[in-house]
């Protein structure tokens, strides 16, 4: 981004939050408020990197530095810090964190060391300090085990990770043929079998948020084609059967089976 570029959208937020001639939405928004949209940004970029789609990513970036630029805006107004700031702080960040480039000659250190230092010196005591609870869960539990691994706190080989998964999925068991039926520790339960599953992803070099939305795309692709096909016999879902809809279902997986060898081919 040139200097004219960023200066014109700095001065288009400024204009929008004037308390006189700004905008009326705008000028109402606080910290709080937009926290959504940023979430619900940084989701349409990640969708607009799935699709490979360049045109709507560089759009959906703007929208996400747009997000960036309000809350610079709005820390400026209240005194806290601004846009430059925020600049010269990632920068620094980053000088730091990458001493064998910007530092060669002073002394090494890993980037966990770097992070466990600035951790101290911002009084973090727990390695588990600063992971958002806002993050989706997915993402915290594959963050908590990579930061525990960092200091040995994981197992070195896959065995004992499967192993640990079919534990939890016993349990889960026992606890749902219990009669009666325990809600809260079937749900205990069921979240270390979640946690041990994400714990299994990660150490086969995938990310559980990733794998799981790959996952969410396949299913609603399929399902999908199940819907075509019931249309294609006359039949609404709801007129359908298990056994008709479970027929569509393997049809779609052998077709598309049958699709991916032939592109190997």
């Amino acid at each position: 981004m040139s200097d004219s570029s960023l200066s014109q959208l700095l001065s288009v937020m400024q204009r929008l939050r004037d308390p006189e001639q700004g905008c009326v939405w705008d000028k109402q928004q606080t910290f709080a408020s937009i926290a959504p949209y940023t979430l619900e940004e940084c989701y349409e970029v990640l969708e607009a990197i799935s699709r490979q789609d360049f045109t709507d990513l560089k759009q959906e970036l703007g929208d996400l530095l747009f997000q960036i630029v309000f809350y610079a805006q709005m820390a400026s107004e209240q005194g806290h810090f601004n846009f430059d700031d925020i600049c010269q702080t990632i920068t620094q960040k980053l000088i730091r964190r990458h001493p064998e480039l910007f530092h060669p000659q002073g002394p090494s250190a890993s980037w966990e060391q770097i992070k466990q230092q600035e951790r101290q010196e911002k009084q973090q005591y727990s390695l588990l300090d600063n992971i958002p609870h806002a993050m989706p869960a997915l993402l915290r539990a594959d963050k908590i085990q990579q930061r525990c691994q960092t200091v040995g706190f994981d197992w070195e080989t896959l065995g004992p990770v499967v192993d640990k998964v079919k534990e939890e999925l016993e349990e889960v068991m026992e606890e749902a043929t219990k009669q009666p039926r325990n809600p809260e520790r079937l749900e205990e339960e069921l979240g270390d079998l979640l946690f041990a599953t994400v714990n299994l992803t990660r150490h086969l070099g995938s990310r559980a948020e990733t794998t799981l939305h790959k996952a969410n795309v396949k299913f609603e692709r399929r399902f999908r084609h199940v819907e075509q096909i019931m249309a294609k016999q006359g039949l609404t879902l709801e007129q359908a059967s298990l056994a008709q809809m479970e027929s569509a279902w393997q049809q779609v997986k052998y077709e598309e089976k049958a699709e991916n060898e032939s592109h190997a081919e």
